[in-house]
């Protein structure tokens, strides 16, 4: 699987066609910036906490649902809990529902916020993951702005 192709793994990926599965992905992908953008936006209104929270998170999940129309959801499913990425996952998914949470429930909007950036900030470390060395010269760069 990792000696294929970008472009076989997308072929493989289900049964649409390329362009169809290029299309949604980027649609959703949009959709997702643009509600991650809309909920900070609305964060400024009086009592807008929970639709930030409802938004910025309905945001990142279209983004991250947007790579399911390249890779294929089951495949998509697979990667997300590969031992290189589980932790990231994991955090990420917890952010999610604790996000909802503070808004929503316990009606804390730092607490809310606070979970916001923990999902910027594993998302992030989710999607390097991808990315050949990218996480490794992240901690590098890191390590040396501290030192």
């Amino acid at each position: 699987d990792e000696e294929q192709g970008l472009t076989t793994q997308v072929l493989d990926a289900s049964s649409l066609s390329f362009n169809t599965r290029l299309k949604w992905f980027a649609i959703c992908f949009v959709c997702g910036i643009f509600f991650s953008i809309l909920g900070t936006g609305l964060l400024w209104l009086p009592g807008g906490i929970k639709l930030f929270a409802v938004f910025y998170t309905l945001g990142n999940l279209a983004a991250l649902a947007s790579t399911c129309f390249l890779m294929g959801p089951v495949k998509q499913l697979k990667k997300m809990f590969e031992t290189t990425r589980l932790l990231a996952t994991i955090i990420m998914l917890l952010c999610f529902i604790f996000t909802l949470c503070a808004a929503l429930w316990w009606h804390k909007k730092g607490l809310a916020v606070l979970f916001c950036i923990l999902q910027f900030l594993s998302m992030t470390w989710y999607s390097l993951s991808y990315i050949p060395y990218a996480r490794d010269a992240v901690i590098k760069c890191c390590s040396s702005l501290l030192s």
